[in-house]
């Protein structure tokens, strides 16, 4: 049985950060970064991939579809059995078609969400000062930030009802953050 953390937060928060940290000190854990699978697609040059970047050129999401598939072939295709997936849902569509998935699915159970709390301005100061990318500027984090937090109630809601959420403070340092945020995952592998 495959054990799914989900790990959600706003552009800056350090999601994929914690995820990375967290995997590589744990033998049985395997990271995925829905970006970082995003980005390695595009870098491939395939049809997918086009289609991919013009949506992330935008700050937009990528289409369910394609989300799924490639989500539901990182957790299947794992060679752990605890994944954590970092960056996803990002949209009460992409949390509603997830949950029907794994409700057929016998192989996997989502153990948690993780939520990585951060300010806006907090995130903003971490996007801007890294210079990763053409979509770290100003607008482009602005329509990000939007797209994350419309529908950010609704999946707090959600993941609540189901007692799944659990929220972490994204403010303190990368050690503190990953001590605690692994110390949470551990207690429930």
């Amino acid at each position: 049985m495959k054990k799914l953390f989900l790990i959600i937060g706003a552009p800056g928060s350090g999601k994929t950060t914690d995820a990375e940290l967290i995997a590589q000190k744990h033998e049985n854990i395997t990271h995925y970064s829905t970006g970082d699978m995003f980005r390695a697609e595009v870098a491939s040059g395939s049809e997918r991939g086009q289609t991919i970047k013009s949506f992330i050129d935008n700050g937009n999401l990528v289409p369910i579809e394609i989300v799924i598939e490639t989500i539901v072939g990182a957790i299947k295709t794992s060679p752990t059995d605890v994944v954590v997936i970092d960056g996803y849902p990002r949209s009460t569509e992409q949390m509603e078609e997830l949950d029907k998935y794994l409700e057929k699915e016998d192989e996997v159970t989502l153990v948690s969400v993780i939520e990585v709390v951060v300010s806006e301005q907090t995130a903003r100061d971490r996007v801007l000062g890294r210079g990763r990318g053409a979509d770290d500027n100003n607008e482009v984090f602005d329509n990000r930030m939007k797209v994350y937090t419309e529908p950010l109630v609704d999946i707090q809601k959600f993941y609540e009802a189901k007692s799944l959420l659990h929220k972490e403070d994204g403010e303190g340092t990368i050690e503190q953050i990953v001590a605690s945020m692994d110390a949470f995952v551990q207690s429930k592998i």
